[in-house]
């Protein structure tokens, strides 16, 4: 008797016919169930904006684009790597870091703009699902130089769901979000998915490396954990900062990226440039 239900394959490879259908070993199974909790917590967020339960709504949009970004990591911590769960993930991507900041923002003061905020809501939705498709098409392109995987191509999709909510930050603090504010926070929503498709260079940190050395190991912890605990206390203070501080740093990436490209084509000019041959004088009378 057939099972209900088609075997999971997490690499497509389909069972021999009469075959006997294998075990999936659990550490498989794991990375996709953090990005179905992602996808849960993404929707419930959009549930709860119209519900104008706000603040708990973007702690779950919050919540999903942490999953979301752990997920792939736990994956590869465990060797559970599938193209099943590529593709799980970038479905979820879309849900978690386009439609849902897009809808809770919307809801909670693009609409009252009217039609405009709706349209600047439908672009950062169609730019993340933009961007998330060019990431996946650039990561098959064989003639990347290796130092540019330490940069993004535009503001990644994660850090344009944690940025488009700024004005929702603010206005958690107290700043009145009607009048000129919403149509100020239309404008801002607009830019944040031009930056999403742009080709500006984004620092991604990779080369950081996983190693981390001693004499700065102490200093590191204290600074995560102030962070930390700024995030735990002052919440809508500390995210509005943390947004604040890198748009600010998005020329230092810029810069960075330029140097190095420069020094590439400097490096490549060396080693194309053929050696002149030295004039020989022959022997003077």
């Amino acid at each position: 008797m057939e099972p209900p239900f088609a075997p999971f394959e997490p690499h497509g490879q389909p069972n021999r016919p009469g075959g006997k259908i294998r075990d999936i070993p659990l550490r498989l199974l794991l990375p996709n169930l953090i990005t179905v909790l992602a996808i849960c917590a993404g929707l419930s967020g959009i549930r709860l904006a119209f519900e104008n339960r706000f603040e708990i709504a973007v702690m779950m949009v919050l919540i999903a684009a942490f999953l979301d970004g752990i997920d792939g990591r736990v994956a590869r911590a465990l060797k559970a790597t599938s193209k099943f769960g590529e593709q799980m993930d970038s479905l979820a991507d879309i849900v978690n870091f386009g439609a849902a900041p897009a809808l809770v923002i919307y809801a909670y003061m693009l609409d009252r703009t009217g039609a405009i905020g709706w349209i600047a809501a439908l672009m950062f939705a169609i730019a993340c699902g933009l961007r998330l498709a060019r990431f996946n098409v650039q990561l098959e392109n064989p003639n990347r130089p290796s130092w540019a995987a330490d940069y993004f191509t535009g503001v990644p999709a994660p850090a344009g769901a944690v940025l488009l909510l700024l004005p929702v930050y603010v206005g958690f603090l107290g700043v009145d979000t009607t009048g000129v504010i919403s149509y100020l926070a239309v404008g801002y929503t607009v830019l944040i998915a031009v930056l999403l498709v742009s080709t500006l260079p984004v620092y991604s940190g990779k080369s950081l490396g996983s190693k981390v050395r001693g004499d700065i190991v102490i200093p590191l912890i204290l600074v995560a954990m102030f962070y930390v605990l700024m995030l735990a206390s002052y919440t809508w203070q500390t995210l509005a900062v943390s947004a604040v501080a890198y748009l600010a740093a998005l020329p230092l990436s810029v810069r960075s990226f330029a140097n190095r490209r420069t020094a590439e084509l400097r490096a490549k000019d060396v080693l194309n440039t053929p050696p002149q041959d030295k004039a020989t004088d022959g022997p003077k009378a």
